[in-house]
């Protein structure tokens, strides 16, 4: 029997985050200040009484062990359209549309030529998502960052702040059976399950490829096909926002289809049933590859580390359907209807003529 092999042998500790997470807790003395929670409304009228029915939404994330795969590439010009999306795909959950942008690398050095890449695809992010940068910084800060390739380690972060009207806030209240999940694709890996995908797939981790491979089934070389950037929801989502009620949306990354969970926090006694799947073909070579060098991935561990070929969801009354995939798709988006809600506090994921149930 093959050793099944998990995001915690590639090095990261699912339970231990969650454990962790915990304490995030800690913040619920500080929701006070926001009539909305843990969503973190922030309102201005606090501040400006002309504004008082205008909320802001504030979010901040990074790429994760993604840069090392543009260490290893040589090639940085697309990192900065995942930091982006990461942080304006979170922003726009609230049904914010995101206002401004602002963008923090530590360096090892901040050599000319890689921050004009940096920031090149920093700038087509915030051109994809109609947002501007306002502010940033660039520190050198040599002894903590230690990348692969001398000279070149770095850490990349983006926060975005996104503006909201009280009605139009996406609270996940109201959720109910039947409702409809629609999904709309991803490029790829995006910016999550990286460490487990790297030490599977390339060489330079103990995985089976060299950096300019190009296996069976995919369009061009392996990491080429790993560094594709992060796609930006934002334009066809708040088309659609404008358009129906949007009850709750979820931005598919870490924990992949476990983060629908957060949503029984504001609609208790819901279930998640997913059946609808197209995963590009890099999903597919991750398992692949692991059963060549003797592991099992399974397919539950696939659904609760990768998007698995949808980047970002939305959850729509089934009466709504309908104008809601019309919206989408008038916006240039390719949705399709992935699942829907059920009375089963539980997660669900029919698969290859297999139902999964995710914990």
């Amino acid at each position: 029997m093959p050793k099944t092999y998990t995001y915690a042998d590639a090095g990261v500790n699912r339970e231990q985050r969650h454990e962790s997470k915990k304490a995030l807790e800690m913040l619920h003395e500080t929701y006070k200040f926001s009539r909305f929670g843990p969503v973190m409304h922030l309102p201005y009228s606090n501040i400006f009484q002309y504004a008082k029915d205008e909320w802001l939404d504030l979010t901040i994330e990074g790429v994760g062990t993604k840069v090392l795969l543009a260490q290893l590439a040589d090639r940085y010009d697309t990192i900065g359209v995942d930091a982006v999306a990461m942080a304006v795909n979170d922003v726009i959950r609230s049904g914010a549309a995101p206002l401004a942008i602002s963008d923090n690398i530590h360096a090892q050095a901040s050599n000319p030529k890689l921050v004009r890449e940096w920031l090149e695809g920093i700038v087509e992010g915030a051109n994809q998502s109609e947002c501007p940068i306002v502010s940033g910084e660039i520190g050198d800060v040599t002894e903590i960052i230690n990348g692969i390739s001398a000279g070149a380690g770095f850490d990349m972060i983006v926060a975005a702040v996104g503006q909201v009207k009280t009605e139009k806030i996406i609270s996940g209240h109201g959720i109910k059976p039947q409702d409809a999940i629609i999904g709309l694709p991803s490029s790829g890996l995006h910016s999550n399950g990286i460490t487990l995908a790297r030490k599977i797939l390339l060489k330079q981790w103990g995985g089976k490829y060299a950096l300019g491979e190009e296996p069976t089934g995919l369009d061009g070389e392996i990491v080429a096909e790993m560094l594709k950037p992060t796609e930006i929801y934002v334009k066809p989502f708040l088309k659609l926002a404008e358009a129906v009620k949007v009850k709750a949306a979820v931005h598919i990354t870490g924990d992949a289809y476990t983060k629908f969970n957060n949503l029984a926090a504001y609609s208790q006694g819901i279930g998640f049933q997913f059946d609808n799947f197209k995963p590009q073909p890099i999903f597919g070579l991750i398992q692949q590859t692991a059963k060549d060098r003797g592991y099992a991935i399974t397919d539950a561990e696939m659904f609760t580390t990768f998007n698995m070929g949808w980047g970002f969801a939305v959850v729509v009354s089934k009466e709504d359907l309908d104008d809601a995939l019309g919206a989408l798709e008038k916006a240039g988006a390719q949705p399709e209807q992935i699942g829907k809600i059920v009375d089963k506090p539980q997660i669900t994921v029919q698969y290859r003529g297999e139902k999964l149930v995710l914990a």
